[in-house]
């Protein structure tokens, strides 16, 4: 089985510097790309806020918070990957940006280099048509927060070799992640089942069914669910929940998936949920 040593990361937003820190964490060397260097002191600084909470808790020392983030380097150019065994595209969630990261480091990385991306919803088999080893790509959709969600969906495409698959799954586990294996479908497992939720959420809030209060404590006292459906999809990033129904009902080509009008005008506002400031809900900060 190929043996994975160093991780890249492109993209140093939310997920990327999630996949960052949890691969340092577990014992890889990682190198985080970003052609925007705001976004890499920005990643680069949540991962010390983010380690200094674990330090805080108990659940690691200040010595491993030290080497976690020694293990760490960043980069602005996708040339920097060319010694990484396992490479994750984090992105944006766009079908063209994807395949565009992704025939980059088909030219600038090693043959033998494993190409995964962290989409939630879109076909791996697409994706891998843009590089010239679709039998090293897979997905590897990591769950938000990343250092405290133990599932990985793994994803095979129609040519994703069984070496790549185990591999990766072996990395999974040695990040200190529960991997899952789900067939190349629209949004997956994760995602058709979630968005649908929260796009009905977002219906009865937009049909005045309920405030957004009350349909968030219904799913969370009757439901037992953690958070709302309106308060997730405000982590998640409304932009996001959005492009995701989208993947869902192209692919699927059923109405059943078509986006709440208040989400697309939400959206179109700029109301994107916590990393804007406001969506259903509003924060400071």
């Amino acid at each position: 089985m190929q043996e994975i040593r160093t991780i890249g990361v492109v993209g140093a937003g939310t997920m990327g510097h999630g996949i960052a820190q949890v691969s340092a964490a577990n014992g890889y060397d990682v190198i985080l790309v970003d052609v925007v260097p705001q976004a890499l002191e920005r990643g680069i600084g949540q991962i010390g806020k983010s380690l200094e909470k674990l330090e805080s808790k108990g659940k690691l020392t200040a010595e491993e918070r030290e080497r976690t983030l020694a293990r760490i380097r960043t980069e602005s150019q996708l040339t920097a990957l060319t010694a990484a065994d396992l490479v994750v595209e984090a992105v944006v969630e766009r079908q063209e940006v994807k395949q565009d990261v992704l025939a980059e480091l088909d030219r600038a990385c090693a043959p033998e280099t494993i190409l995964a991306t962290n989409t939630s919803s879109i076909s791996i088999t697409r994706l891998a048509a843009a590089t010239r080893r679709p039998d090293k790509v897979i997905g590897m959709h990591f769950m938000n927060p990343v250092p405290l969600m133990q599932l990985i969906e793994v994803i095979r495409g129609l040519a994703t070799s069984q070496e790549t698959y185990d591999a990766v799954e072996a990395a999974s586990r040695k990040m200190g992640k529960i991997p899952v294996e789900v067939h190349d479908a629209p949004g997956f497992v994760s995602n058709r089942v979630l968005m649908p939720m929260i796009n009905e959420a977002v219906y009865c809030l937009y049909e005045g069914v309920g405030k957004p209060e009350a349909i968030d404590s219904v799913m969370k006292l009757g439901m037992n669910h953690p958070m709302g459906p309106l308060a997730l999809a405000d982590l998640i990033g409304l932009d996001v929940c959005l492009d995701i129904l989208r993947v869902l009902q192209e692919g699927f080509g059923d109405p059943k998936y078509r986006p709440c009008p208040l989400l697309v005008k939400m959206v179109d506002a700029g109301y994107l949920g916590r990393k804007s400031g406001r969506g259903f809900y509003e924060y400071a900060g």
